[in-house]
């Protein structure tokens, strides 16, 4: 079965038809730039771009960088704060006229790496942490989502983790990938202290720089990178929304 999978970042709205039984993507990847200001009605229309770029009129799974409820957008770390209590859901459908999943964008691509990646086959519990801006999460437990984790506001070091130990945080303050890394590796052991997870899997843009801080990374855990890279965020999203196909057949 295709979907369409949307993942909404900070600089980018990238997306992809996605077959979900095999999790290829069946099309080619186009992106458009995130709008500044990224305000909810600013985003409907690139989303509605992109679902007209392919001429898409079946379902639509979206990741998105938030705490998702019931379909409602409740926290803006590191997007516009316009986005609080929208029914973000909603805002897509009535945007693109198609049925609309939309999940946290960390818990996406933890979802597609866990089915198709890095974590396919782990038993227990498997911790995607996707490194960039920010620090999103996700937690797959014997195959299934745990959603929005958020372990990237944990409490850590007098404040939050991501402020301390995300790529942003290592641009910010100007650090080598040694120094960097020794910072990250101080918050993969807090993690491990609290969750004692099976394998930890590292997503995002610092992920693909593994090599350049792997030798200073001391955590009694596994600790792999991600297998599907940038399109791992579509494709969770186009799985995700594998939920609605019973709604999308009644109508």
């Amino acid at each position: 079965m295709e979907i369409l999978g949307i993942d909404i970042g900070g600089s980018g709205i990238k997306g992809a038809i996605v077959n979900i039984t095999t999790g290829q993507l069946t099309s080619e990847r186009i992106r458009y730039a995130t709008p500044d200001p990224s305000t909810p009605k600013a985003v409907a229309k690139t989303v509605a771009k992109l679902a007209e770029h392919f001429h898409w009129k079946g379902l639509i799974g979206c990741g998105f960088p938030s705490v998702i409820q019931k379909g409602k957008v409740l926290t803006a770390a590191n997007i516009d704060k316009k986005w609080v209590d929208i029914r973000v859901e909603a805002l897509f459908e009535e945007a693109t006229d198609c049925l609309v999943k939309v999940v946290n964008d960390a818990d996406a691509a933890g979802l597609a790496e866990a089915t198709f990646g890095a974590g396919r086959g782990i038993e227990g519990l498997a911790i995607l942490l996707t490194v960039g801006t920010g620090i999103g999460s996700a937690f797959i437990q014997d195959g299934q989502l745990v959603p929005n984790s958020e372990l990237g506001h944990l409490r850590f070091k007098g404040g939050i983790a991501e402020h301390y130990a995300s790529d942003a945080a290592r641009k910010k303050y100007e650090l080598s990938w040694h120094v960097w890394g020794k910072r990250f590796n101080e918050y993969l052991n807090y993690v491990n202290s609290l969750f004692y997870p099976d394998v930890i899997i590292l997503g995002g843009g610092a992920s693909k720089k593994y090599d350049k801080f792997e030798d200073v990374i001391d955590v009694p855990t596994t600790v792999t990178t991600a297998k599907l890279l940038n399109q791992a965020g579509i494709i969770g999203a186009a799985m995700s929304a594998k939920s609605l196909v019973k709604n999308h057949l009644h109508n």
